[in-house]
C-alpha cells in the first residue's frame, strides 16, 4: 500500500477565497495546526503578491520543520528571487512555478506561442532550481492544454529538474473519467515521467473536484493539492478531509495511505472556518455539523444498535467525541429514552409515554431541541397533577382592552369556553381560568423566565394561588409563554380541584 503525499494549500489557494484574507498571526495560527495534522507539504503563500505574504512566508519557513514549506511564483526571475528569500529559513524549502499552457490562456492572457511557453517554463524551473532542490512546476489550466503539447512541455520541466509536476485543473472543467485518463496518458507518454512526482490540483467548479482528485490518484497521481474545507478560488479546491478520509475508508478500493493524523481533522477544520470566517455548511461531509448527525427514529434506532448500519467511519478517528443523536420529531422513543437515562433519569412507563408526547408536540414547534428541554418536560411532568381542567386552546386581543378567550376540556368530553378582559394578557387569562373553572383564586406571585437557549427557547412560568386561605403552587413551560401562563395558572387550580373533589368523596 503506498503512500499519497498531501499538498495543503489553505494558507495560498484558500486564502484567495473571497473574503478570507489572513494577518500574518492567523497565517502562524493555521500552519502550525496544519503541522499538527501532519501533512506534507505546505504552501504558505504566494511571497511577490505583498509584503504581508512575503513575511507570512518567511515566518512559517523559520517556524514550522518536519513539514515541507512551499512557495507559489510565476515562471518570472522575480517571483522566484522574491520565493527562495522567503524560503530561506525553511528546513526543506519547495518552490512552486506555474505557467499558463492551455490555448485559452496563451491566446487572450499570454500572447505567446507554444515555443515561447516551453522556452520560459524550463527558464523558470531551471531558476528556481539554483535556489533549491525540491521544485514543483504546474501547467495553469492543464485540462484544457491540448495532450500532445502537455506531454511536451512535462517532458521538457522534468528535464529541467522539476521534481513533481502538477496537473492543475484550474477552472473546474474536467469530469473524473476525462481527468485520469489525461493522467494516464502522461504516465504512458511522458518519457521521463518517472522522473518527477505526479501531483493533481483540482476546482470545484462543478463539485467534482474531490472526484477528479481520486480519479486521478487511481490513476496513478501520488500527490494531491487540497485545502481544509476545502475553501479556495470561486467555488473551492479538493477538501483535505474528503479526499483523505476517503483513501482511508476505501482502502480497499484505492490501496493508498496517506501521513494524515486524522484526529486532527476537526480542530483543523474549525481553526480554518473561526479565522477565515467562511462558515461550514450543515452537511458538508466530514465536518459539517451534521455528517455524523441523526435524527431519523429509523437511523437512531439502527446507530445505537450498530453503528455501522448508518456511518461508515467513526466520529473518533476525525476528531470528534460521538456521534450526534438529534432529538426532533422524526426521533423515536429509543433514542429519546437513551437520552432521558443519560440525563439521569428513570421514567416509568406511563410517565415515560406522557413525556415522550409532550416531547413530539415541542419538536413540532422547536427546530432545535436541547438537554435543558427534556429536562423541563420531565420535571414538567413529574409536576402534574391529573387534569380536570385543560387548556384546548387560547387567544388574546390587546386592543382596546386586553381580553382572553380561552377553551378549556373537563374530563374527556366536556368543552367550555368564555371570554374576560384584564388589566393586561396574563391578568385576563386568570379571570377568564376562574370564569371557566368556578374558582377563584387571587395571584400571590407570578414569575416567568427562559430555560433554554435559542430564539424558540422554552419558557416556565410559575405562580403562586391563593384560594380560601390556601397557597397553591403552579408552573408550566412552553415555547409560547401565554401558553405556559396559562397552564401554569390551571396547575394551581387543578390541584384546588382534586383536593375539593377530594374532601367531597370523604
Amino acid at each position: 500500500m503506498s503512500k499519497i503525499i498531501i499538498f495543503d494549500t489553505t494558507l495560498r489557494d484558500g486564502e484567495q477565497s473571497p473574503g478570507a484574507s489572513l494577518d500574518h498571526k492567523e497565517k502562524l495560527q493555521i500552519a502550525r495546526q496544519l503541522s499538527n495534522l501532519n501533512i506534507d507539504v505546505m504552501e504558505a503563500g504566494f511571497p511577490i503578491t505583498s509584503e504581508g505574504d512575503f513575511k507570512s512566508v518567511s515566518s512559517i519557513a523559520k517556524e514550522i520543520r518536519d513539514v515541507s514549506i512551499c512557495a507559489l511564483a510565476r515562471a518570472v526571475d522575480k517571483d522566484i528571487d522574491c520565493a527562495a528569500k522567503a524560503l530561506k529559513s525553511a528546513e526543506s524549502p519547495r518552490i512552486h512555478v506555474f505557467l499558463a499552457t492551455s490555448e485559452i490562456h496563451r491566446k487572450h492572457k499570454l500572447i505567446k506561442a507554444k515555443e515561447e511557453i516551453i522556452k520560459t517554463a524550463v527558464r523558470g524551473v531551471k531558476r528556481a532550481k539554483k535556489y533549491v532542490d525540491n521544485v514543483e512546476f504546474s501547467p495553469e489550466d492543464a485540462s484544457r492544454t491540448e495532450p500532445d503539447f502537455l506531454v511536451e512541455v512535462l517532458e521538457a520541466v522534468i528535464e529541467a529538474g522539476a521534481r513533481t509536476v502538477n496537473i492543475p485543473d484550474t477552472v473546474g472543467y474536467a469530469i473524473p473519467e476525462q481527468y485520469a485518463a489525461l493522467i494516464k496518458n502522461l504516465k504512458d507518454n511522458v518519457k521521463n515521467i518517472n522522473d518527477a512526482v505526479i501531483s493533481v490540483h483540482c476546482h470545484n467548479d462543478l463539485g467534482l473536484a474531490v472526484a477528479n482528485s481520486l480519479a486521478a490518484v487511481k490513476a496513478g497521481a501520488t500527490q494531491v493539492e487540497c485545502t481544509i474545507n476545502g475553501i479556495g478560488e470561486r467555488a473551492g479546491n479538493a477538501s483535505l478531509e474528503e479526499i483523505v478520509m476517503a483513501l482511508k475508508t476505501r482502502k480497499d478500493f484505492f490501496r493508498h495511505t496517506t501521513g494524515i493524523k486524522t484526529k486532527e481533522i476537526v480542530a483543523t477544520s474549525k481553526i480554518v472556518s473561526g479565522l477565515t470566517g467562511l462558515r461550514i455548511q450543515r452537511n458538508k461531509a466530514i465536518v459539517g455539523e451534521n455528517a455524523f448527525a441523526h435524527e431519523s427514529g429509523v437511523h437512531q434506532d439502527g446507530v445505537l444498535k450498530e453503528s455501522t448500519t448508518y456511518e461508515i467511519m467513526k466520529p473518533e478517528e476525525i476528531g470528534l467525541p460521538k456521534t450526534n443523536i438529534v432529538l426532533g420529531k422524526l426521533s423515536g422513543r429509543h433514542a429519546f429514552k437513551r437520552r432521558v437515562k443519560a440525563l439521569g433519569y428513570e421514567l416509568p412507563d406511563e410517565e415515560f409515554e406522557q413525556t415522550f408526547s409532550q416531547f413530539k408536540l415541542l419538536a413540532d414547534k422547536k427546530k432545535d431541541i436541547y438537554d435543558q428541554d427534556i429536562e423541563a418536560l420531565i420535571q414538567n411532568e413529574k409536576s402534574e397533577v391529573p387534569h380536570i381542567y385543560e387548556l384546548e386552546s387560547i387567544s388574546i386581543n390587546c386592543a382596546p382592552v386586553p381580553t382572553a378567550s380561552i377553551r378549556l376540556r373537563i374530563g374527556k368530553d366536556k368543552i367550555v369556553a368564555d371570554s374576560a378582559k384584564g388589566d393586561g394578557s396574563i391578568d385576563a387569562i386568570f379571570k377568564t381560568v376562574d370564569l371557566l373553572t368556578g374558582i377563584k383564586g387571587t395571584l400571590l406571585d407570578y414569575n416567568v423566565r427562559s430555560v433554554t437557549s435559542g430564539k424558540d427557547a422554552l419558557g416556565e412560568a410559575s405562580v403562586d394561588v391563593e384560594v380560601k386561605g390556601n397557597t397553591y403552587k403552579g408552573r408550566a413551560v412552553s415555547t409560547d409563554t401565554i401558553e405556559a401562563s396559562a397552564n401554569a395558572y390551571l396547575n394551581a387550580i387543578n390541584k384546588v380541584a382534586i383536593k375539593h373533589r377530594k374532601k367531597k368523596t370523604n
